[in-house]
């Protein structure tokens, strides 16, 4: 197996979501059986009470919303998803704002707009990556050299923490709190992410790098959210196949990993006739492209059937992204070679919610393909 990682979905407050990386557990407010409300009159309530900012009432009104989607149904949750996301906003910095979010993106795993929740949850999830990444770097400016940081859980903020981190109170609770709830922002922004391709384009690009930056420093596991923001999509690939000399001009989008490419591009190619080899399962390529949203996991198999290289002839790693392929001349430029050995991984797609394309646009002339080849280590 090129990977032991198995690809499926474990559910979040409702919230389908990669177990590539982990699998999360069910918060326990949608594990309880609730009795039937009014959603609609306890949404109302709920506004009313933050338009107040009466906090004993929407403590109320936010334990009651959250027993009325437990019991909702899916046409109940379509209207509640964006004035769940709405009230973002308005909830303070150190209130239960992930839980918010969780509850408005249970919404649109039920059918609500994605792209009407998106921007109250991804500007959240922002702010809080932001103030994880200032936390740490006051954790470190007022330690020793060396000083590790700190697990991200809630117990580790006591007064001590406080007057390290230096500044109002209120505003080093705010970022030890993110710094301790990041992650639970992730299920409600993969949501909104896996379901709408305008909600990737508008807001993808300003949260990636801070999202790389706080998963670099290895407190926390974000990889789920920071593959969703790198999703490219109507994204054009100029594909080289070097044992025949050949070149291809592929559209890609909604593509959740390098395993989901390479079967699509052994689809297309092969699949296609332009080179040889064996063609992906029948079953694989459903898999990484059936519009349906994928439930549980199989047990299907794909075979590798290339070498996927940069043009500098280092490994674009099948565990990796489309995100990693070189742009050269305005496009992203990825060498096909034999592969190196047999290689078979799990079928099944890196996000359930989101299928993947590749389509053939255009076969390269001679020329073209020889001039691409000129930006590679080997020309021949």
């Amino acid at each position: 197996m090129d990977s032991t990682e198995q690809s499926g979905s474990s559910n979040i407050g409702g919230l389908m979501t990669p177990v590539r990386p982990r699998a999360y557990g069910v918060p326990v407010i949608f594990k309880r059986k609730q009795q039937a409300a009014d959603l609609a009159a306890v949404m109302s309530e709920l506004e009313q009470a933050v338009a107040a900012r009466d906090g004993a009432r929407t403590e109320r009104a936010f334990n009651a919303a959250m027993g009325g989607l437990q019991s909702a149904t899916g046409t109940e949750c379509v209207p509640v998803g964006p004035r769940l996301a709405a009230l973002l906003p308005a909830f303070p910095a150190t209130g239960p704002r992930p839980m918010l979010a969780t509850m408005a993106g249970f919404c649109v795993e039920r059918g609500a707009d994605p792209a009407a929740c998106a921007e109250p949850i991804l500007d959240g999830t922002y702010q809080d990556l932001l103030d994880a990444l200032e936390f740490a770097r006051r954790w470190a400016a007022a330690g020793a050299a060396g000083d590790e940081l700190p697990e991200a859980d809630e117990k580790i903020i006591d007064d001590a923490l406080m007057a390290r981190l230096g500044g109002e109170v209120q505003e080093a609770l705010r970022l030890a709190l993110a710094w301790c709830s990041i992650e639970q922002w992730q299920p409600s922004a993969l949501a909104v992410l896996c379901r709408s391709t305008e909600v990737r384009r508008r807001h993808a690009s300003a949260l990636l790098p801070a999202c790389r930056d706080l998963e670099a420093l290895k407190r926390h596991d974000l990889k789920c959210l920071a593959y969703a923001l790198a999703i490219l999509d109507d994204e054009p690939l100029v594909v080289l196949h070097r044992p025949t000399r050949t070149g291809f001009e592929v559209r890609i989008g909604g593509i959740g990993d390098n395993f989901q490419l390479h079967t699509l591009l052994a689809h297309v190619l092969v699949g296609g006739g332009h080179v040889p080899g064996t063609a992906p399962s029948a079953e694989s390529v459903r898999l990484a492209t059936d519009p349906e949203p994928a439930e549980g996991r199989t047990e299907a198999v794909a075979t590798g059937a290339f070498e996927l290289l940069a043009p500098d002839g280092e490994r674009i790693w099948n565990e990796g992204l489309p995100d990693d392929i070189p742009v050269v001349e305005g496009r992203r430029l990825l060498v096909l070679d034999e592969p190196m050995y047999p290689r078979t991984w799990n079928a099944d797609r890196f996000f359930p919610m989101l299928p993947g394309t590749a389509e053939l646009t255009r076969v390269l002339s001679a020329d073209e393909v020889q001039s691409w080849f000129t930006y590679t280590c080997r020309t021949s």
